[in-house]
């Protein structure tokens, strides 16, 4: 989840101005972002004069290049050493097909003669203005010039690598719904055709399907003792029936089967009531194992949460859950409970789960019908979170940003849950209710919204909100 992206890197030059520093700047931005932790690539230097670009014609060098090396770099790193011609840039990555990001070199107040002089703050205006003009998508962040040495410019790579990696997850991504939508849930629905329209893909699976596989796995064959053992690890199995356990493994297997056959990159699930009702059991701890793999797997056949925590866990590069809305936390109005059954990660609990009995089916189903409930409690964390829902053919998001605190729940509060901090939660919960959201959220640690919004509304074409 936390690979970094690699960048093409492009550096523009203006004649008139000082070419001698483009070999300095190819150097020290190669170092720099390799330091960083980026793998780069880049037209060798001979192929244009003085290793950049200038005229249309090493325009059109640099987009063969790039068109040569489509799917090994995920954005382009503009770089101004000066001034920069426009004409060149807009030749080079009009067809780029990902992100750039514009960087000006800033010039140097001992260094303001007209042989050393960079002018790149002028020469970032005129490249934004063009591409405005041909209405080439592009990312330019502050302070207007940057150099790379600066701790500043980190940060901007920092923020564009995380805009970089949501917008690679979202495209042509493929998400699973396994079983169909529970009948009271209309809350999740969603249009499938919106989804194939921005390059998501939705595969299905009956849950039918689901347990013939399962009767076929055998507790002897490889993939079910390596199953078990992963799971007997990864959470605490005190008091569940072996029958249980061993179906859990099963249905481990099944799941990691189907990801691999669809090609899945994330999957919601139907996990009531068929699983307690004919299985004994619940499947949340095999969610709460695949998002800690970084496989985002969300409950109830939401679509929406399953594709929304794609996006947030690429920008965050750990792991995400899927949860509800669930309580308000007593009096203070900026904070409430944010609860599932028991899908949460273990690498965003306090301590290690425990799976239980599904106390609140248990009602329905009977006890000991409903093992499987990974429970526990959340991990105080800066965290942001956000959601979809589909209208007249456009992904519609919303976004926001808070915390989990350390604020204690009661004992006897079933699932895992954390209490959650907002500023203006009582506002942000009327516009998701008014923008007819679903009870569930994406979640992921971190306050990573910015990023996301600009890949979400620029590169990629969805409606968002910030409530």
């Amino acid at each position: 989840m936390s690979e970094k992206s690699t960048f093409a890197l492009f550096f523009g030059n203006r004649g008139f101005f000082p070419a001698s520093l483009h070999a300095g700047a190819r150097k020290e931005m190669t170092a720099t972002l390799k330091a960083l932790g980026h793998k780069t690539i880049a037209l060798d230097a001979a192929l244009t004069r003085n290793g950049a670009i200038e005229t249309p014609a090493e325009g059109q060098i640099y987009a063969n290049f790039l068109r040569e090396n489509q799917g090994k770099f995920d954005g382009v790193v503009l770089c101004l050493p000066n001034f920069g011609d426009e004409t060149g840039a807009i030749a080079a990555l009009a067809d780029a097909g990902v992100p750039i990001l514009i960087q000006a070199y800033p010039d140097e107040m001992t260094k303001m003669r007209p042989e050393l002089r960079r002018d790149a703050f002028c020469g970032k205006f005129s490249v934004m203005d063009v591409f405005c003009q041909y209405g080439l998508k592009f990312t330019a962040l502050k302070p207007h010039t940057v150099a790379p040495s600066s701790p500043a410019f980190a940060a901007n790579i920092d923020y564009f690598d995380k805009l970089c990696r949501v917008v690679k997850a979202m495209r042509r991504m493929v998400v699973g719904a396994i079983g169909a939508r529970t009948s009271a849930f209309k809350t999740v629905r969603i249009d499938e055709l919106a989804l194939q329209r921005h390059g998501i893909t939705m595969e299905t699976m009956d849950l039918s399907e689901v347990f013939a596989r399962m009767r076929a796995v055998k507790m002897s064959d490889a993939a079910a003792k390596a199953k078990a053992k992963r799971l007997a690890d990864y959470t605490c199995w005190d008091g569940v029936p072996k029958e249980a356990i061993e179906k859990i493994v099963a249905l481990g297997v099944v799941l990691d089967g189907i990801v691999d056959e669809l090609k899945l990159d994330a999957l919601a699930l139907r996990c009531w009531v068929e699983m307690q009702q004919q299985l004994h059991i619940s499947p949340c701890v095999l969610l709460s194992e695949m998002n800690d793999r970084g496989l985002y797997a969300a409950c109830e056949v939401d679509i929406g949460t399953a594709v929304t925590m794609r996006a947030l866990g690429a920008a965050s590069g750990v792991a995400t859950t899927c949860l509800d809305w669930n309580n308000n936390y007593g009096d203070d109005e900026n904070k409430c409970i944010l609860f599932h059954c028991g899908p949460v990660p273990q690498s965003l609990m306090t301590a290690k789960g425990q799976v239980t009995d599904h106390l609140i089916l248990a009602n329905a189903v009977g006890k000991n019908c409903s093992h499987g409930c990974n429970t526990g409690r959340i991990a105080p964390n800066p965290i942001s979170f956000g959601n979809l829902t589909t209208s007249e053919g456009k992904l519609k998001f919303y976004l926001g940003e808070g915390r989990f605190t350390k604020d204690r729940i009661p004992k006897d509060f079933f699932g895992c849950a954390g209490v959650a901090e907002i500023p203006r939660l009582q506002d942000i919960l009327l516009e998701i209710g008014y923008g007819g959201h679903r009870h569930h959220t994406a979640v992921t640690p971190g306050h990573v919204i910015a990023p996301v919004r600009e890949a979400f509304e620029k590169y990629l074409g969805y409606d968002v909100i910030v409530p």
